[in-house]
C-alpha cells in the first residue's frame, strides 16, 4: 500500500486522517522513533465508506408476530443501523438513519412497535428507542441524559410495555395507582420499594448507583413503572415476563457469578434463584401457563445444560431437573416458540455450533420434559443468535469462516436459507482470494492444562516453509476464539502472515474450571499460556520463531502489554488494541459495574492492590525492548484510553519505538465501517514492516 504523507506520523505536523488521531499522550504533534514513519492508510468519508462496502453484515433478527417481517441490524451503510422488510423479499428499509451504532433489536409482540438501543458517539453509553414498522414516530424511551445508560429487556407478552434498565434512577410518575396492567386485565405489576425508592414512590439517588428496571409504555412515556431494583447491581436484564403478568425472571450479578432470580412483581418478592452461564444474556423463557421456566444454566456443571423449573401457584420452585446435556458442548443459545411447544438449542462445541430443535411436554410429576433433539444442519460454523418466527419458522444469525454475519430462516423440517438482502459468501473477500479456513490445533501448557487454538496459514507457503505468525488474543477474559470469518485474520493473511488465535486459560466453551482457572494469582499462568502458544505455533505451524508477533484487544490487548514485558524476547512487536497496561488506573477509571465484575477475575483494587500491580504491564516497563502500537477509541469507558496512553509514553521514554492511533466516534468496540478498515490496514501495515526479514 503506498503510503500518504499527509498520515505519516513523523515529528512534524500532519493531516489527521477521518476519524483518527495519532500521537505521543500529552507530547503534542507525534514524533516518531521508529526507523521509518508508520503510514496510515487513507479512509474515506461515510458517503465514500458507503459505495466500497461490498460485504455487509446482518445480524440481531427480532421477528413480527406473523412472522413475515424481520426487524435486525445492518452495516451497509457504514455503520449498524435499524432496517426492517419481509423475511424473504428485497423490499427492506432504514428505519432509522442516525450515524449512532444500534446494538439491539426487539418487535414487539403485538407487532406495532421495534424498541432498539443505540451507542450515541459510538461510545459505551446506550439509550433505548422504539420506532414504528413503517419508520413513523420515532421516540428515546430511555437514556436521554448523557451520564445515563439504558438497556433493553423484554416486551411485555401483549406488547403493552417493553422492560428497560437504567444505570442512574428516572422519576416515574404512576400510572392511576401506581401500577401497570396488561392489556388482558389479568394481573398487575406493581413498583418496588427498595433501596432506590424514596417514601413519594420516586427513585432516590445514591452514590456508587446501581440499576433499575422500569416497565415503559411507548404510547404513553410520562408514565415508566419500577420494576425492580438491585443496589451496586453491576448488570441487570429483564429477560422475561409471564404471559399473566404475575413474574419476572431476572439475570444479574457479575460475570463468573451471574444467577437468574424469579421475582413476583405483586409483592417484589424473589421466589427463586439459580447460578447462571456467562454468555448470552437471555438466559430463559417462561412457558406459556407459566408453571415451568427453561433456563440455560451451568449450575453445579461444568457446561450449561437446559434446566426445567417447576413453579407453584405462588411462583416457588416444585423441583428442577436437567433435560438436554451434552458432554462434548455447552448450550449458548436457547429459544422457545411462541406457543411453548417447541424450544431450540445451540450448543457450542469445540467453537463451532451445533443446532437442535425439540418438543416439549408435561413430563412426569411437576416437571416438563423435551422429546429428542433434531438436529438441523447449518451453513455456516457459528450461531449468534436464534429466535423463533412464527409457527414452525425459524429466523437465525449465522457467522463462519467464510463469510460476513448474514440472517438465514427456515420453515419447520426445512434446510435454512439466506436471506436475500444479506451478503454472498463471495461478496466476503476480493476476487481469487478465497478466505483461509482454520485448523484446530492442541496443545498442553507448562503445568499440563490443555490448551488450544485455530492456526490461519497465510495462502501460498510451502507447508513447511517457517512464517511470520502473529498470536492474536482475544478479549473477556471468558470470550471464545471461533472459527468465524475475521477480516483482521483476512488483511494479515494477505500480507503474508499466519495467524495464530489460541484460547488461554479463562477462556469460555471449556468448562467452568477452564474459566476459573485465571482467577486471582492464576493469572501469571495465564500469560505463561501466551508463551507456550507462540512455541507451538513454531514447532506445529510452523512459525518463524525469529518473527513472531503479539495482538489483541481488551483482555487480549492488556495480555499483549504484559506478554511483550514478561516475554521480552520472543515476540518482534506487539499491537495493543483497548488494553489495560495498569490495573488499579484501569479499576479508578472504568465504568463502576464493570469494576464491580472485573475485581472477581483480577483482583479487588483494595484488597488486592499489590496482586493488581505485581500483574499490571506498566510494573514491568522497563523490561519492553521491541516497538509497538497501541489502538484505542477515543469514548472507550470500559477500558479508558489513558490506559494505552500511558504505556506509549512510558515506552517512549525509556527510548523504545511506540505510536498510538486513537479513532474517533468509537468505544471500546469499532462499530464504523470505515475505522475498521483503517484500524485493519494500520495493523497489518505494522506487522508487515516489522516481521519482514531481517
Amino acid at each position: 500500500m503506498a503510503a500518504d504523507a499527509r498520515n505519516h506520523v513523523t515529528g512534524g505536523q500532519r493531516t489527521r486522517p477521518p476519524h483518527a488521531t495519532a500521537s505521543a499522550p500529552g507530547q503534542g504533534p507525534a514524533r516518531a522513533t521508529a526507523p521509518a514513519p508508520m503510514a496510515l492508510p487513507e479512509t474515506e468519508g461515510p458517503r465514500d465508506a458507503v459505495t466500497r462496502l461490498q460485504a455487509h453484515g446482518c445480524w440481531y433478527p427480532s421477528v413480527d408476530p406473523d412472522g413475515t417481517r424481520v426487524a435486525f441490524i445492518c452495516d451497509r451503510g457504514g455503520v449498524p443501523q435499524l432496517w426492517a422488510g419481509p423475511v424473504d423479499g428485497e423490499g427492506i428499509r432504514l428505519l432509522d438513519s442516525s450515524p449512532d451504532p444500534v446494538k439491539e433489536v426487539a418487535w414487539s409482540p403485538d407487532g406495532r412497535w421495534i424498541a432498539y438501543t443505540t451507542a450515541p458517539g459510538g461510545g459505551e453509553h446506550t439509550r433505548v428507542l422504539c420506532v414504528r414498522p413503517d419508520g413513523t414516530g420515532r421516540r428515546l424511551l430511555a437514556g436521554a441524559d448523557p451520564d445515563t445508560s439504558a438497556y433493553l429487556g423484554c416486551w411485555a407478552h401483549d406488547g403493552s410495555a417493553v422492560a428497560v434498565t437504567l444505570a442512574a434512577p428516572v422519576t416515574p410518575r404512576p400510572q392511576g395507582d401506581g401500577a401497570w396492567t396488561p392489556r388482558d386485565g389479568r394481573a398487575t405489576l406493581l413498583g418496588t420499594t427498595a433501596y432506590a425508592v424514596g417514601p413519594d414512590g420516586t427513585p432516590a439517588t445514591r452514590s456508587g448507583g446501581g440499576l433499575s428496571a422500569y416497565l415503559i409504555d411507548p404510547d404513553a412515556l410520562a408514565s415508566p413503572v419500577l420494576l425492580a431494583s438491585e443496589p451496586d447491581a453491576p448488570t441487570l436484564r429483564v429477560c422475561d415476563l409471564s404471559h399473566d403478568g404475575r413474574l419476572a425472571l431476572l439475570r444479574r450479578g457479575p460475570r463468573g457469578r451471574r444467577e437468574a432470580v424469579v421475582r413476583r412483581v405483586l409483592d417484589t418478592a424473589a421466589t427463586f434463584t439459580l447460578p447462571v452461564a456467562d454468555g448470552d444474556q437471555w438466559i430463559g423463557r417462561f412457558s406459556p401457563d407459566g408453571r415451568t421456566l427453561w433456563l440455560r444454566s451451568d449450575a453445579d456443571r461444568e457446561f450449561a445444560a437446559l434446566f426445567a423449573v417447576a413453579l407453584g401457584p405462588d411462583a416457588t420452585p416444585r423441583g428442577r431437573s436437567v433435560v438436554a446435556e451434552r458432554e462434548d458442548g455447552e448450550l449458548e443459545l436457547l429459544a422457545l416458540a411462541h406457543d411453548g411447544r417447541t424450544a431450540v438449542l445451540a450448543w457450542n462445541v469445540r467453537g463451532a455450533s451445533e443446532l437442535d430443535v425439540v418438543e416439549t411436554f408435561p413430563g412426569p410429576g411437576n416437571l416438563d420434559a423435551v422429546g429428542p433433539a433434531r438436529p438441523v444442519p447449518l451453513p455456516h460454523e457459528v450461531v449468534t443468535r436464534v429466535t423463533a418466527a412464527g409457527a414452525g419458522r425459524l429466523m437465525l444469525a449465522l457467522s463462519g469462516s467464510q463469510r460476513r454475519p448474514g440472517v438465514w430462516w427456515a420453515h419447520e423440517g426445512v434446510a435454512l436459507l439466506r436471506t436475500p438482502w444479506s451478503s454472498r459468501d463471495e461478496d466476503a473477500v476480493p476476487p481469487g482470494r478465497p478466505p483461509v479456513r482454520p485448523v484446530l490445533t492442541r496443545l498442553s501448557a507448562r503445568d499440563g492444562l490443555p490448551l488450544s487454538g485455530w492456526y490461519y496459514r497465510a495462502p501460498g507457503r510451502a507447508p513447511n516453509e517457517p512464517a511470520p505468525c502473529v498470536i492474536h488474543l482475544h478479549g473477556g477474559p471468558e470470550d471464545q476464539e471461533r472459527p468465524v470469518f475475521d477480516p483482521l485474520y483476512h488483511e494479515l493473511l494477505g500480507r503474508g502472515l499466519d495467524v495464530f488465535a489460541p484460547d488461554v486459560r479463562g477462556s469460555g466453551g471449556h468448562g467452568r474450571s477452564f474459566v476459573d482457572a485465571d482467577l486471582g494469582t492464576g493469572r501469571f499462568a495465564a500469560l505463561d499460556d501466551v508463551a507456550d502458544c507462540a512455541a507451538h505455533a513454531v514447532t506445529a505451524g510452523p512459525a518463524d520463531p525469529t518473527r513472531l508477533a503479539v495482538m489483541g484487544r481488551s483482555y487480549g490487548g492488556y495480555l499483549t502489554f504484559a506478554s511483550l514485558v514478561w516475554h521480552p524476547d520472543l515476540f518482534r512487536t506487539g499491537v495493543a488494541v483497548c488494553g489495560m497496561s495498569d490495573l488499579l488506573t484501569f479499576f479508578a477509571g472504568t465504568e463502576p459495574w464493570i469494576a464491580e465484575s472485573a475485581a472477581h477475575k483480577y483482583g479487588h483494587p483494595e484488597r488486592d492492590r499489590e496482586l493488581l500491580h505485581a500483574l499490571s504491564p506498566m510494573s514491568r516497563i522497563d523490561a519492553l525492548r521491541v516497538p509497538l502500537l497501541a489502538v484505542h477509541g477515543e469514548h472507550d469507558t470500559n477500558v479508558p484510553p489513558g490506559e494505552s496512553e500511558q504505556f506509549v509514553r512510558a515506552a517512549r521514554e525509556r527510548g523504545v519505538p511506540a505510536e498510538l492511533l486513537v479513532l474517533r466516534d468509537e468505544g471500546h468496540d469499532f462499530l464504523r465501517a470505515d475505522n475498521r478498515r483503517l484500524f485493519r490496514r494500520a495493523a497489518a501495515d505494522w506487522m508487515e514492516r516489522l516481521l519482514r526479514p531481517s
